[in-house]
Parts: C-alpha cells; sequence; structure tokens
C-alpha cells in the first residue's frame, strides 16, 4: 500500500536494570491489569539493537524503518512549540497611570505636597521599572486584594522581597518601608532622614516631639535596596506573596474571580510525587507478596528508584493563575480538576507551574495564622494593630528575659519570655535570643534572618559573636545587609549588588571583588563570613515577620488573657485538657516527663510539649483553664471568663471540628435531657460521649431519657 513503516520502542525505563523499580510501582496498584501477566522488556534501546531486533526483515528494510523512514517524517514536522513562549500578562486599562497616582497620593499625605526629593528619586526609579517592564497590573492587583482585605478587617502580611519596593509600600501592598531610617510629622510634613547607615530601623529612633508644630512625629524606614526585588536592571518579574489570615484565603481567591472572570483564573497545578516512605512501603510489600528477602542496602536502592515517581496531581495552597484576556488557558496548558475531584470550586493547570513560569502570572494569595491571631485580638481588645507601638519598652524585653511577664526563668522553664510569639518561640531562636540578648527592632530583624538562613548563623555569626569579634547589630543577617554595607563602605552599586546576589546563593566571592573590599576597608572577617553562607533571607520578608510578631508581643505583655485566648484557639493543635486544667505543677510534671524522652518522644507529644509550655506559662501569670463546658463553649475558640479561659470543644481529644459544630448547632434546639439525647442529636460518637464524661463535662446528666409516669 506504500504506507511508510516506521519502527519505534515502547520505552518505559532507561536502563535494563530499571525494570524491577517498574514492576513494585505496579504490584503496589492492586487493581492494575498489568499485576496478571509477565512485564514484557520495555527498556530504552539504541540505534543499532533495534537494527538487530527488525534483523528479521533483513539489514536494508530494518535500517530503512529504524532510521531513514522516521528522519523522513521528522522532516516533514516544522518546528513548533505545544505552548506559547514569552510572559504574557493580564492587562487593565490606564494601570499604569493608576499605580503612578495612587503611589503620589499616598506619598503626599505622609511626606506633604512637597515630595521630599529621597523620596521622588526613590519612586521614580522604581516607577520606571515597573511600568517599562509591563509589571503595572501586577502591583494593582496586589493593592486590590490587599484593600479588599483590608476594608473587610484582615491585615495582610507580605513575604519575600515585596517590601523592598517603595511603590508597593506606596500602594500599601506592604507595610515595610524600604527608605533609609527616618522622622516624618502626619500633621505639617516636617521630616528628617537618617542617611549615614548609623540606625538600622526607623523604629528603633528615640522618640521625638515636632520642632514645627511640637506633635509627636512618626518614626519609620528599614532601609532596603530596591534591587533585592525585581534585579539590578529591574526586570525581574516581581514575585509578589501575600500572607491573608487563614479564614480569608477563600474569599481574597474568589475575589480574583470578580477582577477577571470565571475564565481567566486556574489554580496552579502541582504534581505529587511518591515519598520515600510510601516507596519503603512499596518495596516491602512487593517482597513479602513475592516471598524474596533482601538486605537492606537491596532495600534502599530499591526505594530510591521509586521515590519521586508521580504519584497524584494536587493544587498549590496559594497560587492563582491568571490569563489575559485577549488569550485562553488552552494556549499554555491543558486544565483539569484536581485529583479528579469533579466538585472542586476550581479547576486547575496540568502542568505543575514551574514549566509555565514564564508565561503566564501568578498570584500568591497564601494563607497565614499571623493576620487571624492579630483580628482576634482586635476583636477580643478593641485595640487596632496600627496603633501598637513597634518600641514598647516592655515589649522589648522579653527578647532577652521573661522578667516583663512577672516570672522567673525557672517558673516557666524558659530564659526568654517570646513562647507562643511568631517566629520567636522555638527552641532553636529562643537559644539565639539567649546568646545576643537583643533589644532594638533592628536587632530581631537580624535574628530572623539568622534563623531562616543557612550557614549564616550555626559556625558563622555565632562564634563571631561569642568569640568577641563583633556585636550583634554588626553580623549578617540578611541578604541586604550587605549591598547597604557596601554601599557605605563606598563600593560601587552594581559591584555591591552582584557581591550580594553571589554571596546569598551560596556562590562565594572572587578574588579580585575581595581585593576591592580590602580596598574600601571590609574587614576580614566580614569576607571570611561571606564565604561560608549558603543561603540568605531577605530583610523586607524579616521586618514584615517581625512587626507582626511585635504586635502580637505586644498582647502578651499588656493583655496576656486575650493573647492566650488567641494563641490557642488559631496556632495550639493538640491538647491535654486533663492536664491543662489541673495547673502549674500538672503541666510541668508532664513537660518534665516527655522532655525526659528526648528524641524518642512521638510526633504528637513533641508538637503537644510546645502547647503544654505556653499553657504553664499562662498558669504561672495567674491565669487558669476550665473544663469544657456543654452549654458555654465554642466549636473551635477559647472564650476568656474574667481571667479564665473555657476551651472549645474541638479542643476534646478525638473530636473534629465538624462534631464541635454539630454540638454547638444541636445545643440551640433547647437542653440536652440525656447523654443519649446528646449523642442522638449531635451525632458524636460513644468514645467522643465517654471522654467527656470523663472531663467532667457531662455532670449530673442522665444516661437515658427517662419517662416519669407519675
Amino acid at each position: 500500500m506504500n504506507k511508510p513503516v516506521l519502527a519505534t520502542g515502547n520505552v518505559h525505563h532507561l536502563e535494563e536494570h530499571d525494570k524491577i523499580y517498574r514492576q513494585i510501582l505496579i504490584a503496589s496498584q492492586a487493581g492494575n491489569p498489568l499485576n496478571r501477566q509477565t512485564l514484557p522488556d520495555t527498556s530504552f534501546r539504541t540505534t543499532n539493537e533495534m537494527i538487530d531486533i527488525f534483523g528479521f526483515l533483513g539489514e536494508n528494510e530494518a535500517k530503512k524503518i529504524v532510521v531513514d523512514n522516521p528522519n523522513v517524517l521528522v522532516d516533514k514536522i516544522e518546528d513548533i512549540s505545544p505552548v506559547q513562549d514569552g510572559l504574557f500578562t493580564p492587562t487593565i486599562e490606564g494601570a499604569e497611570q493608576e499605580i503612578r497616582d495612587l503611589c503620589y497620593n499616598r506619598a503626599k499625605q505622609i511626606y506633604g505636597d512637597s515630595v521630599p526629593e529621597i523620596v521622588t528619586d526613590r519612586l521614580e526609579k522604581e516607577l520606571s521599572s515597573i511600568i517599562g517592564n509591563g509589571f503595572s497590573v501586577i502591583y494593582l492587583i496586589s493593592h486590590k486584594l490587599v484593600k479588599k482585605s483590608l476594608d473587610d478587617g484582615y491585615l495582610v502580611g507580605s513575604r519575600g522581597s515585596v517590601g523592598s519596593s517603595l511603590a508597593a509600600t506606596m500602594l500599601e501592598i506592604t507595610e515595610v518601608n524600604p527608605l533609609p531610617p527616618h522622622y516624618v510629622c502626619t500633621e505639617c510634613h516636617y521630616h528628617d532622614f537618617i542617611t549615614d547607615g548609623s540606625v538600622g530601623s526607623g523604629f528603633d529612633l528615640k522618640d521625638k516631639a515636632c520642632p514645627d508644630c511640637g506633635r509627636p512625629l512618626t518614626k519609620d524606614g528599614h532601609d532596603i535596596p530596591f534591587e533585592t526585588f525585581l534585579g539590578f536592571e529591574g526586570n525581574k518579574v516581581p514575585d509578589i506573596d501575600l500572607n491573608f489570615s487563614g479564614e480569608y484565603q477563600p474569599v481574597a481567591h474568589n475575589y480574583t474571580k470578580v477582577l477577571f472572570g470565571e475564565e481567566k483564573v486556574y489554580r496552579a497545578g502541582t504534581i505529587g510525587t511518591i515519598a520515600e516512605k510510601t516507596a519503603y512501603g512499596y518495596v516491602k510489600g512487593y517482597a513479602s507478596d513475592k516471598q524474596l528477602v533482601y538486605k537492606n542496602a537491596e532495600i534502599d536502592r530499591l526505594v530510591q528508584g521509586c521515590t519521586g515517581v508521580k504519584r497524584t496531581t494536587g493544587q498549590h495552597p496559594g497560587g492563582i493563575i491568571v490569563v489575559p484576556e485577549e488569550k485562553e488557558i488552552f494556549d499554555f496548558t491543558p486544565i483539569q480538576y484536581p485529583a479528579d475531584d469533579r466538585n472542586s470550586e476550581w479547576q486547575t493547570t496540568h502542568f505543575d507551574f514551574h514549566s509555565i513560569e514564564d508565561n503566564l502570572l501568578k498570584l500568591d494569595i497564601l494563607g497565614h495564622d499571623d493576620p487571624t491571631v492579630i483580628r482576634m485580638l482586635q476583636d477580643l481588645s478593641g485595640i487596632d494593630p496600627k496603633t501598637i507601638p513597634t518600641d514598647d519598652e516592655e515589649v522589648m524585653k522579653i527578647f532577652s528575659g521573661p522578667e516583663s511577664l512577672g516570672v522567673t526563668p525557672e517558673q516557666i522553664n524558659c530564659k526568654t519570655g517570646t513562647l507562643g510569639v511568631p517566629e520567636f518561640g522555638t527552641r532553636f531562636v529562643r537559644q539565639m535570643l539567649e546568646d545576643t540578648k537583643p533589644n532594638t527592632f533592628a536587632e530581631l530583624v537580624i535574628i530572623s534572618g539568622l534563623s531562616h538562613g543557612t550557614d549564616v548563623w550555626l559556625g558563622n555569626a555565632e562564634e563571631l559573636i561569642n568569640d568577641g569579634i563583633c556585636e550583634l547589630p554588626d553580623v549578617i543577617g540578611c541578604r541586604d545587609d550587605i549591598m547597604v554595607y557596601l554601599l557605605h563602605k563606598g563600593l560601587e552599586s552594581s559591584l555591591a549588588f552582584t557581591i550580594m546576589e553571589y554571596v546569598r546563593k551560596g556562590r562565594g566571592l572572587k578574588d579580585e571583588w575581595i581585593d576591592e573590599m580590602k580596598k574600601h576597608g571590609v574587614p576580614d572577617w566580614y569576607i571570611e563570613s561571606c564565604k561560608k553562607i549558603k543561603y540568605m533571607f531577605p530583610k523586607a520578608h524579616a521586618a514584615a515577620y517581625v512587626l507582626m510578631a511585635v504586635r502580637i508581643a505586644y498582647f502578651k505583655v499588656h493583655y496576656p488573657i486575650y493573647f492566650y485566648a488567641a494563641y490557642f484557639s488559631v496556632r495550639a493543635g493538640d491538647f491535654e485538657l486533663d492536664t491543662m486544667v489541673k495547673g502549674s505543677n500538672a503541666i510541668r510534671q508532664r513537660v518534665e516527663a516527655i522532655m525526659a524522652k528526648g528524641n524518642d518522644a512521638p510526633p504528637k507529644e513533641k508538637s503537644l510539649l510546645t502547647v503544654l509550655e505556653v499553657a504553664l506559662e499562662m498558669c504561672e501569670r495567674g491565669y487558669s483553664f476550665q473544663k469544657v463546658d456543654l452549654y458555654r463553649s465554642k466549636a473551635s475558640e477559647f472564650i476568656v471568663d474574667e481571667g479564665t479561659l473555657i476551651p472549645p470543644f474541638d479542643a476534646v481529644d478525638g473530636l473534629g471540628t465538624n462534631a464541635a459544630i454539630n454540638i454547638v448547632n444541636a445545643r440551640e434546639d433547647g437542653e440536652f435531657l440525656s447523654k443519649e439525647d446528646l449523642r442522638q442529636r449531635s451525632k458524636i460518637s460513644k468514645t467522643v460521649l465517654e471522654y467527656l464524661d470523663n472531663h467532667g463535662c457531662l455532670e449530673g446528666m442522665a444516661d437515658q431519657n427517662q419517662l416519669s409516669l407519675f
């Protein structure tokens, strides 16, 4: 029939010895029909091997179908890309002018109608980069999302280096102001910028009255260069990550549908792969099914061969992909429901985001606990979190000791007062606080940078401080510190930027840079410190997190019971109510018992330990826990009741959030007549009922409904 014949290989693995991995993976799928037959050999074959296999046709014919015909077909196919090439961001009519106007209006509100030159220079530099590279829409969308959340009463935290951008500050996308530390009067707009690098953060400036009108001056500015965000040329695609309150996140996600239309927004798809633990189970199962005995080394080899293979598809927790008006999603990727769930509210991209990140815009609308905690504290206290001072003396003291909480280190088994404070409550960071005793906002930012970096603290800054070579404010904490420090030393700005980029990625220093640094008086210890670093945190990210932490710490010091209510409601996962209601001694004994187990403590007890440490501190400060109250407890929030906390139903062991909501809904229909009535109306399990009973929550309640005849 004169049809060209092409030989192909049914390839499933590269080498013949890889076949065993495929056998193990197929054996792990009970319903796979391939389990009922012997698997064919499907490894990749070279050209010569293919010609040998088709040798029965004769050498000429074999070469024709293996080499010649496939080449003829390939030559007929033009070069095409299955997906669009280039970056396609959505367009919003007039976005460029709108962000320019918004930035300058806000700048005038803060700094007065004649905006200081230092502010306009920075804004102009940024806006020309943002507008020139077509990033206006990204900023405008972020502004609209944050504005909606703020209007609805939820603060938004920023992550990553977006706080390095003054335009982002003026658009209220971030609360971090990257200008040099400065005073400004909100009334008459007097201002004073400190540009010599002598102050690390504007929040640490001494309180001062305005010399013109006598009002207290506002203090701000963290001295962060714009280059860390968009690169030295200003053409890096901005990655604006926003931390919305976990409970507000779905609202923010759905708002993107309002902004762009249902057909234009999709969740970023992810590819779930087989984890090492899962692969281990597959290998053990395969060995027992086939009655094989493997040595440990062979088990490890087989586990490695199966790890990382695609298992399922999922969705990114906060990534929203936006398609421009003139394009459709299929120009870039197929779409699907995550894990084939047709009831899902969102469809996801079939390709994972990294495959299309150079083509489409991704908005990172993430869920986070801090904004939820702040909102709960605001509701309980009536205090606007934005009015909380960032340099409260008593609050600053908790980062070096617990005295301002009214307890001693022995009472709470902790030498700092930061238990339960985000970013500063873990053992690792508490140890850093003990070693460094920070007492300014700038030093807390350095600590946050040190704790998130790799090879920045251990074996590096820690040794420099302990050996007395330098103090905490001198060490390299965040990537931006390097550029700012080198600029103050007089290095040329593009070189300072390049050195920062190399060091933060763990690529060390070139010899000619070291010579240049020495010429400008950079000390040897600083150069050696740069060489050791593997990864560094952006200063804007650290500043945003520390700002949230300081606000939450303010409540811990001045409104303790509200702090503990919010901490246990939002952050804590595991509870042991029977221990917690008994007070300090019982909690301390349980803490010591878990700590005695060291690394052998099971994961549940390790996470319980964190919660019990905070509970111990709360009791030592004179507060206490009540038992769960059948008629007063909420489903998942702790209630403040005159210096005590009433736990919610979902703090009960084995009682999930849905069951907790069922109990709350059921009691609206009137009092429970008996334990049987409670169980029937709220649909809780027998085990949960028994726990509530043992906990003392159902005292005096009859087991069953009894009918009195007389």
